[in-house]
């Protein structure tokens, strides 16, 4: 339980992103975890597939914001796991045609439905849209 958890990713061009696992497990907090870098390669798959189909749709799309949520439990089997990734993602739209929210939640099901992360997946993708 003494060991340094700290360590370092290498991205692509040059990017660094210093690691560690999670506060709850001896992790520095002030450090990216892989739990957490999950989540979020998950919520920018959705957003840049969800931006591409309202692209495609043209559709303004002023900001995008998401406030993603991991819940780790155990699995049939005891073992650790992240059990659900829930997506709250909140759009807001401008230009000339503003999309309905049956629209919306419709673009969100194609996104999820196309999101190669997500589709990655064995935990339930929940998605809570905000309007």
């Amino acid at each position: 339980k003494t060991f340094d958890r700290g360590h370092v990713w290498r991205l692509s061009e040059g990017q660094v992103v210093q690691g560690s696992s999670a506060p709850e497990f001896s992790g520095d907090p002030k450090k990216s975890n892989p739990e957490e870098a999950l989540l979020v390669a998950l919520a920018s798959c959705h957003m840049l597939t969800f931006l591409t189909i309202a692209a495609l749709k043209k559709l303004v799309v002023e900001s995008y914001d998401d406030q993603p949520v991991a819940e780790l439990g155990k699995n049939e089997k005891g073992k650790m796991m992240i059990t659900r990734l829930t997506l709250r993602p909140k759009v807001v739209f401008s230009g000339e045609a503003i999309p309905t929210p049956d629209a919306v939640d419709e673009i969100h099901r194609k996104a999820k439905e196309n999101c190669f992360i997500g589709n990655s997946l064995l935990s339930p993708v929940v998605l809570e849209s905000r309007y």
